[in-house]
């Protein structure tokens, strides 16, 4: 196993763009090749950062990389690299003069030094970093095969696949096209009556029906969603020690409309960060403004104001910049970023767009974390103006009541104040008195029952985080990000200077000149990331790998005329999401098998050439969807409340202040798809946990994948797996056929979508002939397999049959081939 990894981590080095531009196959390039060795092993003294720069000596700009030394010479002579300090100082023996000092920097190794030697032989070209040159469209190139000239992304990728001599592998067959579209843009695979509508994809007109079909259903937008909701760290619970819940769901719905009406990107920007500040702002961009309030919050008693407000102001600064830039601006928090062009100054301006933005440090556990919006269905507001109705009512009754009592106990009285009738002590009051008195009493409960039910039935609205505007908070730079040390310079906000173009705006910005910044056309970064984000959802994988850094510590594009192709296309089309995205699955790269030709497992590991599609497994959410829609449980209801699939029983037992229960939804709720689980961000369900979904206490752009034996526990053992098997065993029986085969072949079909081999039936009538023995020895343990979860057990069955047709569903919702996307 060990040889195995040595080997693949050999070939991973000795395929890369640095390896190749080593062995002299390309001309060596400033952006992608050296670059990134001055970033990782010069920039941390000869960056950006002033206060950690030695010698006054720059590398990151072209500027300080060919200026004249104090020593009268330059870091770097082009085409003369003997002449050049940059190369001596690094290829040097001597270890007093060699850079990086070996007793704190990371040395360059032999090629490196030989890569940078050439660059400078070869001119010594300077390339500003790619993401943050201007967006322009490049030509369309020219290639040889009629069949990848259709699509200018085909006509990138096989331009790259000619100068490399490699020839891609052919179209994928229609069935795998099929699953393949219906999970990347459902998220589901493709159900019977699919099948039968689309049996062959080999016309384009009958391919391009499909891809409309999929976009137009509301399953789109609950797809795309899971992407947005991990980027802005969408939960329903606000984290650190008490992990209460918070109400935010109606956000996690309004992505999941706009993803489905296609919003344009831009908008969909506008009215997360700035809804609040748009003219007459509808409820839906008001509910989107709860984007601003995700952020992670307490209640904890003894927690300081000040700390927690700066810390919801950096994890709003990260998440913004991580979201829309792909930049780490929380390397600037406490000093100038190390690598990029982004100083301590850039983060605290940045962070002050939000100062306007009503919220706590520290919330009150008995007050909800205001402002929220209340959103009543008809009937509840129905009910609500009823009972104000009949409130009313009741108070004006009760006021003449209390008149009508007052009067009769007046009319008791003689005019000097005394009694009207002596004579012996009496306790009755007059008959009137007694009449208002008890009216009174039954007007005042009735006015307290009503006043309970109005409460009750508010406490029980919906409700969601908003943004609410007010004065702009006080914004200083806190040194070395110390939340105490109030020296620092007060701030405004503004764009980060590197990104600043032409004549800054007067006046204080807001957050919607924020907005108009981030979808400015001039801006090179918001386009880049969106566009390199959506190909990884269609490939698995970015044209530019670091889906969280297009930084100087990211990563090259591999194809970096298509991401720019891509990018200008997407601003053009108005950020148009659908069109960008029918764009990249109706390309002939998208289509392509996903088995590698011989031999470029080897030459190509990573398939960064894009020669064939590629695969894998299939996350967290669409696991336990793909399960219940196999089986028939799935209940297919767009938004609502979160809810609560079966969890093991004390997995909350440390979730305190207060302790409570996690009790599972009963009915429909039970059986939604994974995008709507009670996300409880220090207590991750662990189902979810088991598949590598994040937390979501920060941005994650690229969720990584592993394979653990918790994960294969969880897909036999828990419950929502189990429960989905079994129920699939109840269908398989009722309608796969009346004998064994007839039944195998509809489960494997119903789950994978294609034919089974003679073999792979042999195999499955092996499993069922033992499994049926083994249960008719033990018919207990039969009875409890089937009778796991809450949809009834079907007893028109008997156990040890139902128990070995649940054993065949559970194999197959198990194979790999299930829980991939191929």
């Amino acid at each position: 196993m060990r040889t195995h990894l040595h080997l693949l981590l050999f070939l991973t080095v000795c395929c890369s763009p640095l390896a190749l531009a080593a062995e002299g196959k390309q001309p060596v390039r400033f952006d992608r090749d050296i670059r990134p060795i001055l970033s990782n092993h010069c920039f941390h003294c000869h960056g950006p950062d002033e206060k950690s720069r030695e010698a006054d000596l720059r590398l990151d700009t072209k500027d300080g990389l060919f200026a004249e030394l104090a020593s009268g010479g330059h870091s770097i002579v082009p085409g003369k690299p003997e002449e050049s300090d940059l190369y001596d100082r690094v290829s040097t023996d001597d270890q007093g003069l060699k850079m990086p000092p070996a007793d704190g920097g990371k040395p360059l190794n032999a090629e490196q030094i030989e890569l940078l030697k050439r660059w400078i032989e070869e001119g010594g070209e300077w390339r500003g970093h790619w993401a943050y040159e201007p967006i322009v469209r490049p030509p369309v190139p020219e290639v040889k095969d009629p069949e990848w000239q259709k699509s200018p992304i085909d006509r990138f990728v096989m331009r790259r696949l000619e100068a490399e001599g490699v020839p891609p592998v052919g179209k994928a067959d229609s069935i795998t096209l099929l699953r393949r579209l219906s999970l990347d843009l459902n998220g589901l695979i493709p159900d019977r009556e699919l099948v039968l509508e689309f049996p062959d994809l080999s016309s384009e007109e009958a391919y391009q029906r499909l891809v409309t079909k999929l976009l137009d259903s509301p399953r789109y937008g609950e797809r795309m969603a899971i992407y947005w909701l991990d980027l802005v760290r969408y939960a329903d619970s606000c984290g650190y020690h008490s992990d209460v819940d918070q109400n935010v769901s109606p956000y996690r719905d309004y992505v999941i409309n706009s993803f489905n009406r296609n919003l344009p990107f831009d908008e969909f920007t506008r009215e997360q960060i700035a809804g609040d500040l748009l003219p007459n702002p509808t409820v839906d961009q008001k509910i989107a403004t709860c984007f601003n309030r995700l952020n992670k919050a307490t209640e904890e008693g003894g927690a300081q104001e000040g700390e927690y407000l700066a810390k919801a102001f950096a994890d709003r600064v990260r998440t913004v910049s991580g979201t829309w830039l792909g930049a780490t601006f929380g390397c600037a928090e406490c000093h100038d970023h190390k690598f990029d062009p982004i100083s301590t100054r850039d983060f605290y301006s940045f962070g002050a767009f939000f100062a306007d933005v009503t919220e706590n440090g520290v919330y009150s556990p008995r007050f909800r974390h205001a402002p929220d919006l209340t959103l009543p269905t008809p009937e509840e507001t129905a009910r609500q103006t009823e009972l104000e109705g009949e409130l009313s009512k009741l108070k004006e009754a009760l006021k003449s009541a209390g008149e009508k009592k007052l009067a009769a106990v007046e009319a008791a009285k003689t005019n000097d104040g005394m009694p009207s009738e002596t004579g012996e002590t009496k306790d009755e009051k007059s008959a009137e008195v007694i009449e208002a008195e008890t009216q009174e009493k039954e007007l005042k409960e009735a006015v307290a029952k009503v006043e309970t039910e109005i409460k009750n039935l508010d406490d029980q609205l919906l409700r969601v985080l908003i943004t609410v505007p007010r004065e702009p908070r006080e914004i200083r730079i806190l040194p070395r990000g110390d939340w105490l040390n109030k020296t620092g310079e007060i701030v405004e906000p503004s764009i980060p200077a590197s990104f600043v173009k032409g004549e800054k705006k007067e006046g204080r910005l807001n957050r919607l000149d924020l907005v108009d910044w981030l979808v400015d056309r001039q801006n090179p970064l918001t386009a880049r990331v969106f566009v390199n984000r959506m190909w990884k959802l269609f490939f698995g994988s970015g044209l530019s790998r670091n889906l969280e850094d297009l930084g100087f510590q990211g990563e090259s594009p591999t194809h970096p005329e298509l991401l720019d192709w891509l990018s200008a296309e997407f601003i053009e089309s108005g950020w148009d999401v659908k069109h960008l995205v029918t764009l990249i699955v109706s390309s002939r790269t998208y289509q392509l098998s996903s088995i590698p030709a011989t031999g470029m497992p080897e030459r190509d590991p990573q398939n960064r050439l894009l020669s064939h599609q590629s695969r894998w497994r299939l996350e967290a959410e669409f696991l336990r969807d793909n399960a219940l829609f196999v089986s028939g449980l799935l209940v297919e209801k767009i938004g609502g409340r979160s809810v609560k699939p079966y969890q093991p029983e004390g997995y909350w037992e440390f979730l305190n202040f207060p302790k409570r229960d996690w009790v599972a939804s009963v009915g429909e709720n039970q059986y939604r798809r994974g995008l709507y689980t009670h996300w409880q961000r220090t207590f991750l369900h662990p189902s979810m946990l088991a598949f590598d979904a994040p937390s979501r206490e920060e941005c994650t752009a690229n969720r990584p994948t592993s394979n653990t034996p918790k994960a294969a526990l969880a897909l036999l053992n828990d419950p929502t797996f189990v429960e989905s098997a079994r129920v699939f065993a109840v269908r398989t029986l009722k309608e796969g056929g009346s004998n064994d085969r007839d039944r195998l072949h509809y489960a494997w079909v119903s789950a994978l979508t294609r034919e089974p081999e003679g073999s792979e039936l042999t195999a499955l009538q092996q499993l069922l002939d033992a499994a049926r023995s083994e249960y008719t020895q033990d018919e207990e343990a039969g009875k409890k397999l089937v009778s796991v979860g809450q949809s009834p057990e079907a007893t028109e069955f008997a156990i040890p049959e139902l128990a070995a047709w649940t054993t065949i569903s559970r194999a197959i919702l198990n194979l790999h081939e299930f829980t991939t996307r191929n």
